[in-house]
């Protein structure tokens, strides 16, 4: 029998004569024990205040702020983004437990009218319970933190599957957790990781105890955990692929687009959900931007994603390097003109080409997800063609406009706009803040995680009216045999 004796307040257990662990049995005059440990459990424990679990997420940011370079570089070699990304990606996590921090201040309810005199109505917002977070190898650190974070100041435990191909990173990610944890005396069941294959996460789809999953993966394998959570009447947070479109006006700021497309399709070998895979050009500027990104593209540095000067890393496995090599013949096969990159690059190692097609907004393949380094140019003539182009796919979850006209701009933010869920103005489709609620439509899942009123998807709401007068009206003016 187990007892938590780590906390100061604890200490008169041993006045008692209690230890941490304790035979159960006593007979004959002798303590025995064996079989299971029984952990004594302080009922009151999850009633902790939302600003004091954002303390222990302010702790979880610092422990990665102090260790920012060495797991920076740890992503960067076992996921294979640049050394920059990989530091970026620690950085973003840091900045999700900042976010939370002050969140867990501001989890707040709504008090709404009522019809009904001496009455009061409420909303209250309580933790789901256990929150299960299923990520992808192109953010294995960074997904975490956009739901690990908001799931503990709301206060949820979470359960991490990490991907398969990346288990230094949950495993070093998960040590300075339970660090702080350990370090404040609370329950390492707060946190769990698991390192596995798709069985566990099939098992966390299937399991009732967990009421919310969030997964981040593709189409396919989203839908398959969907109809597994919704069978037990469980909520999703899906983020899926993306088919991410950039649209260039005549009036644009080519520079700006060339620099922008440049770290939108070619940043993290295009191995981001967000990464540009459309670029749509209006027939005025179309040869002039496509000489300057053809030539931006030749400059690409390739090479180890630890050396600072490398623009260009691997992609992720060798799989990966397969797939781009048949994409590259579907291409061919439906009329795409390669206009530069193409090739995979004999070298130890899973390195391809950046690669820039010319091809029909007609061909199928354009409407897929090719998870590298490939963008598709195309031509448009007016806003509305292009509009169309955009929203033409199953996937909705970045796009962007490099227009100076404030008319396009308001068309391109409104009703008969962008059907994405992030729709962007003179920046590239990559690169979102942790302040807005990321997430996209259609068959990108519909999910919404970091910042903006997210956090409510992993809460309940309970609406509470209270009757603090001495009489018994009805809602709707009903009279029931008053």
């Amino acid at each position: 029998m187990g007892a938590d004796f780590v906390r100061n307040e604890y200490q008169f257990l041993k006045g008692l004569g209690l230890q941490s662990h304790n035979l159960g049995c006593y007979g004959n005059g002798i303590w025995k024990g064996s079989g299971n440990t029984v952990t004594s459990v302080n009922p009151s424990n999850n009633q902790t205040p939302a600003p004091k679990r954002g303390e222990i997420v302010r702790q979880i940011g610092e422990a990665l702020r102090s260790k920012l370079d060495l797991l920076g570089r740890l992503v960067s070699l076992e996921m294979g983004k640049i050394l920059a990304e990989g530091i970026g990606e620690v950085q973003e996590f840091i900045d999700m437990c900042d976010y939370a921090v002050g969140l867990s201040r501001q989890l707040n309810g709504s008090i709404i009218p009522s019809e009904r005199p001496n009455h009061m109505m409420m909303e209250v917002w309580n933790p789901l319970g256990i929150v299960g977070v299923i990520t992808a190898f192109n953010f294995p650190c960074a997904v975490l933190g956009w739901n690990a974070c908001i799931a503990l100041v709301c206060g949820n435990c979470v359960v991490w599957k990490g991907a398969p191909t990346t288990p230094l990173i949950t495993l070093a990610t998960t040590k300075l957790i339970a660090e702080v944890l350990e370090r404040n005396g609370l329950p390492g069941a707060i946190f769990t990781c698991i390192c596995g294959g798709a069985e566990i996460g099939q098992a966390i789809a299937e399991d009732g105890r967990i009421p919310l999953v969030s997964f981040t993966g593709s189409t396919k394998v989203g839908q398959i955990v969907q109809k597994a959570v919704n069978a037990r009447f469980g909520k999703c947070l899906l983020e899926l692929s993306g088919n991410n479109a950039i649209i260039v006006m005549e009036d644009a700021d080519l520079a700006m687009v060339v620099r922008s497309v440049l770290f939108a399709a070619v940043g993290t070998a295009g191995q981001r959900c967000t990464s540009s895979r459309r670029l749509l050009l209006h027939e005025k500027i179309y040869q002039h931007v496509i000489e300057q990104l053809t030539d931006a593209y030749k400059q690409v540095k390739l090479g180890d994603p630890l050396d600072k000067d490398t623009l260009l890393g691997p992609l992720h496995t060798r799989a990966s390097k397969m797939n781009f090599e048949k994409g590259i013949q579907v291409i061919k096969s439906q009329g795409g003109h390669i206009l530069t990159g193409g090739s995979v690059i004999e070298h130890e190692g899973n390195f391809v080409q950046p690669t820039i097609v010319e091809i029909s907004k007609d061909a199928p393949v354009v409407k897929e997800e090719l998870f590298g380094p490939v963008l598709y140019v195309l031509k448009f003539q007016t806003l509305e063609e292009a509009i169309e182009i955009n929203n033409s796919v199953a996937q909705g979850l970045s796009s962007s406009i490099f227009t100076r006209s404030p008319e396009a701009i308001f068309k391109w933010i409104g009703p008969c706009g962008s059907d994405c869920g992030i729709v962007n103005i003179n920046i590239p489709t990559s690169g979102a803040e942790i302040g807005g609620a990321f997430g996209g439509e259609k068959a990108t899942g519909g999910g919404r995680e970091a910042g903006s009123d997210s956090w409510k998807q992993y809460m309940r709401r309970a609406t509470c009216t209270l009757n603090y007068g001495s009489e018994l009206p009805l809602a709707q003016g009903i009279n029931f045999g008053g």
